[in-house]
């Protein structure tokens, strides 16, 4: 029986680039019996053994970053720019996790009145990851460096609109001296991937993606006792206080709203700004996307690449003329950009209220969702006015006032006075229907540990 077919369609011409076969379920337990019987040796490597094939694999991608940031151009439409420096990010946190690792996961000791006892963290197996397409290399990375590190082994199974990313990012791996069998793709429909967390060989699930997709994981994970990780979707609000630097807060929301064509989990999704200036800061920004160039990812003068696929060109208009038709107002944009690409101009939008689609709905797209408040307190009130608990962004001279405002946001990361985003040694994560658990940093290491006791009696 033959299987379906992943494809490749470049996003900026509609074209197909390549095609791979879905795996058959013969191939899949391969797969994770080799995960398993991998796992065995590599739980027992040493953390410099580890480190070393970690290390390689940045230094080659640093080699290729050129090639790589050209492949998320053709398979998803990024810009070339924004490719390098995602794949400069993935090759810096390899770099620190090879070289953190050994002194995050070293015994802890306890203080404990009689005897002694310390915590020692062991891997626990085989860990399923499942990624998205928006940022190809880096979802792979922020999931596979850490439980590769910790003496873990991993299945992934990226988007089906990736699948030469994915196809690379195992290459990067085994040419760097990764045994087989301890980092492998899944060319998976996303029908399967439950019934995979079920399976007896998965000890963990990770997941970013949408709430849908989060939810069925986690529920299939939970029902098996499996530890999991979710990081789904965000409505980032980018709060504007009366105090802030105007100018400079308009030019990180309106071009980190173009950051990745808009489709970014972590992103300035909700503008919040004051009653006295708002008229000044719509604009300012509309004056910044009159400017904007949008065009062929690979062309160094694109500001505005097209969106990831058709579907999601016409999601997102859809979500911008259904906001319109209840009241909003489009003060410029939101429209397709005829042509074979999925390009759409950047949008603005205002006037959004309670009950409106882009009050409660993310949108995944270039569009900048301004809202204006009487004072701070309403600021405040509108940005924890929503299921997601991502990310959020502060503007304020007041550096004090602006942590205690931070304080005050119900989310699992703030940012101020820039725009939201991520390093190796910055925990990521949300709250609420944004997920739980901890990526990056030293916290992301140990959600698929055992933090295992050992006591010794006095």
């Amino acid at each position: 029986m033959k299987t379906s077919s992943i494809k490749t369609v470049n996003p900026a011409t509609g074209k197909i680039e390549k095609e791979f076969q879905e795996m058959y379920e013969e191939q899949i337990n391969q797969i994770l019996d080799k995960a398993v019987y991998a796992f065995q040796q590599w739980k027992i490597t040493s953390f410099e053994d580890r480190a070393e094939i970690i290390h390689t694999t940045a230094s080659l991608m640093r080699e290729k970053k050129e090639d790589l940031a050209k492949l998320c151009a053709k398979e998803m439409g990024k810009i070339l720019e924004e490719g390098i420096a995602e794949v400069e990010l993935c090759a810096n946190i390899l770099d620190y996790y090879a070289d953190k690792s050994k002194e995050f996961l070293a015994d802890k000791p306890i203080d404990t009145p009689q005897g002694k006892a310390f915590i020692s963290y062991e891997p626990i197996g085989v860990i399923l990851s499942v990624q998205p397409w928006n940022f190809p290399f880096y979802q792979l990375v922020r999931s596979s460096a850490p439980n590769i590190m910790a003496g873990n082994t991993m299945v992934m199974k990226h988007a089906s609109n990736v699948p030469q990313c994915a196809e690379m990012m195992e290459k990067l791996f085994l040419d760097a001296g990764l045994p087989k069998g301890v980092y492998t793709n899944l060319f998976i429909p996303g029908s399967k991937v439950s019934n995979l967390a079920a399976d007896d060989r998965i000890k963990g699930v990770a997941l970013t993606g949408s709430e849908p997709a989060g939810a069925s994981l986690a529920s299939a994970a939970g029902k098996n006792i499996k530890k999991s990780t979710l990081e789904l979707g965000g409505s980032d609000p980018f709060i504007v206080l009366e105090d802030a630097d105007i100018d400079s807060a308009v030019e990180v929301a309106a071009y980190g709203r173009l950051w990745n064509a808009g489709q970014v989990c972590v992103s300035p999704k909700r503008i919040i700004v004051m009653e006295s200036f708002a008229d000044q800061f719509i604009q300012k920004s509309k004056e910044i996307y009159e400017r904007v160039t949008v065009g062929d990812p690979l062309d160094p003068t694109t500001n505005l690449a097209p969106l990831s696929s058709q579907k999601a060109l016409e999601e997102v208009i859809s979500q911008v003329e259904k906001t319109v038709s209840q009241g909003a107002k489009l003060v410029f944009g939101g429209k397709k950009i005829m042509g074979e690409g999925a390009y759409m101009e950047p949008t603005i939008l205002t006037g959004i209220k309670k009950g409106m689609l882009a009050y409660s709905d993310e949108i995944f797209g270039p569009v900048l969702c301004i809202y204006s408040v009487k004072n701070e307190a309403e600021a405040i009130e509108l940005a924890n006015d929503t299921e997601f608990g991502l990310g959020a962004t502060i503007f304020s001279k007041d550096i004090n006032h602006a942590v205690e405002v931070a304080r005050k946001i119900d989310t699992g990361m703030v940012f101020i006075n820039e725009l939201t985003g991520t390093s190796p040694e910055l925990p990521f994560g949300g709250t609420k229907q944004s997920g739980y658990g901890k990526e990056l940093s030293e916290l992301g290491i140990y959600e698929f540990v055992n933090e295992k006791l050992i006591r010794i009696a006095k």
